[in-house]
Parts: C-alpha cells; sequence; structure tokens
C-alpha cells in the first residue's frame, strides 16, 4: 500500500508516515545527575533499582502488643489470656528484647518486632486501649482473641528486596516516585535532557499582546500556546517572538535559535503560501527543508528540515491547525527527545452523540466527553473551523475520524485523545 494518498495532481502523506518518518530523524537526548527534589517530571535515564531491602528491618503496622501466637489459642471476648508485659517498644528505637512464654512487648507503629514475637496485636482488642501522650505501659494485659503468625507485622523485604527495578528508564518521574526515591536513601538520579524549543510565529499581520489591533492585524496567539505546549510536554520554551515576512529578520531569529542551543526550531505560519516562500528560502539557504501536505484535517501542510544542523518544524498558522499539528507531531518528537519509553499519546473509544461527515482525511476534531455508565459520550463542541480556538477551549478531547472515512452513524465508536478532564454525564448536554 502507499504511503501518499491521491488529491488531484498532488499526494497526501499518510499521518502515521509523517510522524515515523519525523521521529526517525530523532534520538534522546544526554543525561544529567539532579537531586531527587527537582526530578519531578524529569524522565529518568537508567533503570533505578533498590539497594535495600524495604520494610528495611521487622516492624509493627498498629500499635498494640507484640505476642507468641500459642499463647492466645484459647483468647475470647469472655475469657481474655493475661500476658506479662516485658517491654515498651517506641518507634526508632531497637530494643534488644526477647520474647518469651507468656510474655507480650508494647509496641507502636514502625517500631522494630523484638525477637520471638509472632504477631501484633491491636490496642483495641486488649484491656488496654489508651493512646495517651506519655502514658507507661502496664505490668500485664489481657489480650481478647486469637492471632494468626504474621498478623500486623510488616516484614523485611516484604514491599521491596535488594536489586528490585523500582523506576524503568523513560519513565517520568511522578511525586510519589520521588518520595520513594528519598525512603530509599537515594538522593540523585540519572535524567535526560529536558528539550530545548525555539517558538517563532512569522506574518506581517500578527501584533504583540501589548499593541492595539488595527484593520489587517490580529494578536499573536500561537506562541503562547506552543510555549505552554512545549512547558507541558516536558521541554523547556525558547520564545523568538514575532517576525515580520522578512528574510533577514528570519534569518537572525534562526540565528539566535542556535545560538541559543535549542534542540528543536518551532514556527508556526507561512507554511502554506505567503510567509513560507521567506521560510524556506531562508531554510533552504542555511540548510535543507521537505514540504510535505499531510492526509489530516486540520493542519494539512508540514515543513520539516534543519536550519544548520538544528531540526526545524513549520506547523500551519491557523490556531487550531497548529495546535493539532504539535498534538500529532511535535509531541511525539519531544517525549522521544526527553528518553520516553513510548512516544504516542493513548487513545480511548467513545460513542459518536451525533452523526459525522468528513471530507476523508484523518480529522481532529474538538469535542467534550463525558462519562455515561459504562461508556464515554462524544459531542462535537460547535464550529470545526481551523480558526476557531473557542471550539478547542471547550474541548477536552480530540476524536479521530480515520483516513478515508466520509460518514459515521451515531453511536459510532471512535478513537480520541483526551485534552482535559472528564466531567460526569449530564455537563455536556
Amino acid at each position: 500500500m502507499s504511503d501518499a494518498i491521491e488529491e488531484g495532481p498532488k499526494k497526501l502523506l499518510d499521518v502515521a508516515v509523517a510522524r515515523n518518518r519525523l521521529l526517525d530523524k530523532f534520538e534522546p537526548l544526554g543525561v544529567e545527575m539532579i537531586r531527587i527534589e527537582d526530578a519531578n517530571r524529569r524522565v529518568v535515564a537508567q533503570d533505578i533499582t533498590s539497594p535495600m531491602d524495604f520494610p528495611f528491618f521487622t516492624n509493627s503496622a498498629m500499635d498494640g502488643f507484640a505476642v507468641r501466637v500459642a499463647d492466645l489459642h484459647l483468647a475470647t471476648s469472655e475469657k481474655p489470656v493475661t500476658l506479662d508485659v516485658v517491654g515498651d517498644v517506641p518507634a526508632g528505637v531497637d530494643l534488644s528484647l526477647k520474647l518469651g512464654f507468656g510474655q507480650a512487648v508494647r509496641i507502636m507503629t514502625g517500631a522494630s518486632v523484638p525477637d520471638g514475637a509472632e504477631a501484633i496485636v491491636p490496642v483495641e482488642d486488649t484491656n488496654f486501649n489508651y493512646r495517651t501522650v506519655g502514658l507507661d505501659a502496664p505490668r500485664s494485659v489481657e489480650i481478647k482473641r486469637p492471632v494468626q503468625i504474621g498478623e500486623n507485622i510488616r516484614f523485611k523485604g516484604e514491599d521491596i528486596s535488594t536489586g528490585t527495578m523500582v523506576i524503568r528508564a523513560g519513565d517520568r518521574i511522578r511525586p510519589q516516585g520521588i518520595g520513594l526515591l528519598a525512603m530509599l536513601g537515594i538522593p540523585e538520579i540519572s535524567v535526560h535532557h529536558k528539550p530545548r524549543v525555539a517558538i517563532l510565529s512569522a506574518g506581517d499581520e500578527l501584533l504583540p499582546l501589548d499593541e492595539p489591533l488595527t484593520p489587517g492585524k490580529i494578536h499573536d496567539s500561537n506562541s503562547f500556546t506552543l510555549i505552554a505546549l512545549v512547558r507541558e510536554a516536558g521541554g523547556v520554551p525558547v520564545d523568538l517572538g514575532i517576525v515580520d515576512d522578512n528574510r533577514e529578520m528570519i534569518r537572525e531569529r534562526m540565528d539566535k535559535a542556535i545560538s541559543s542551543e535549542v534542540d528543536l526550531i518551532l514556527t508556526s505560519a507561512g507554511v502554506s503560501v505567503g510567509t513560507f516562500d521567506f521560510v524556506r528560502s531562508v531554510v533552504e539557504q542555511h540548510g535543507q527543508l521537505d514540504f510535505w501536505r499531510v492526509n489530516m484535517r486540520p493542519g494539512k501542510p508540514l515543513a520539516f528540515g534543519r536550519y544548520g544542523d538544528i531540526p526545524f518544524v513549520g506547523l500551519p498558522g491557523n490556531p487550531v491547525s497548529a495546535y493539532v499539528g504539535f498534538e500529532v507531531f511535535v509531541r511525539a518528537i519531544l517525549r522521544k527527545l526527553g528518553g520516553m519509553i513510548t512516544w504516542y499519546r493513548i487513545t480511548q473509544r467513545v460513542t459518536l452523540s451525533e452523526s459525522i461527515e468528513s471530507d476523508g482525511r484523518e480529522a481532529y476534531l474538538r469535542a467534550v466527553v463525558c462519562k455515561d455508565a459504562d461508556q464515554m459520550i462524544a459531542y462535537l463542541t460547535g464550529h470545526q473551523g481551523s480558526g476557531n480556538l473557542h471550539s478547542l477551549v471547550q474541548a477536552n478531547a480530540l476524536i479521530i475520524i480515520p483516513s478515508e472515512v466520509k460518514y459515521l452513524p451515531e453511536n459510532s465508536l471512535v478513537d480520541a485523545w483526551f485534552i482535559g478532564d472528564i466531567p460526569e454525564c449530564g455537563v455536556c448536554e
């Protein structure tokens, strides 16, 4: 099967093929050692294994009394068994105690279990149900029920044994992972560098936010969207600002990207008509450029190449097209550069609340997906024009209509990418 689809005299490149061609040009970035307190959302470069057993020592899971199982076979609430209390073990203290026949030791949660103890009886199952601070242990205690071996004991190494892989290379660190590393006494880890992405908006019609609009002018929005998306994807945005349709100005900004030591140059606007001629001539003069027409809606035009030694991706200028182009292509690039195991978004099967007509290209439509009983229902967020950013703000998902499909009836199942939270059913209707 051909990678391209005919559209008149020109060919449209399949989305998956275009994405794979892009990804083939990138490799994970280098690594650095960082403190774990700075590691949230960083991508691990090497498998992390536990240097110890965890728990590090056998300890109590309850406030109670450490006992021997055989002593309590006949214990009931009506006829409790009385044991001599021969010790008191707070958390953080390792006492050299050995439990003998008919004996018990008061013990706190997390405290080291004494030798000879086989179970922990919670204070609630004794006649000494007190937790007053500073209260001395009793001389004896009545136990109201039998126990089983290991009850309420956390044994050494039962959670993690020495050498266990606790975090895989390619995983993104989360707060709970940082806590685990601290618990295991691991202060530093090796992570991949964050991708640095230069972002440039091109066009004579673009104005900064602090300048008033005049006829024919619009405020630049794409750079703000792309900067936020880069940060969300784990990258470091380098804002090159707005540039007019001027070869020399474009070249100066591209050179600034090189001096800023970025890993990718990302532009919006000018890859279809107009300023593309200027971007193309600058990139081709100082590197190389491919121009692809991709079988997708929105965002059919896509430019890819290198400026000097820096990879370059040119997205369309319409706000929704730029957003979708980032999600389809650039997010995967940043995930690969950042060393992640998987490069693609997870899809969810959803049910269409209405029939949909398409033009045969792979379409990414804005929708709100709600959970309704055992299924996810997708509601389109109004007009799907590539300039309608408001409908994208309303959406929590992009539903994906496969290529060559021109009509789907109501209740059809399609794939979706979530780009927001899932509300309960009723919010969307």
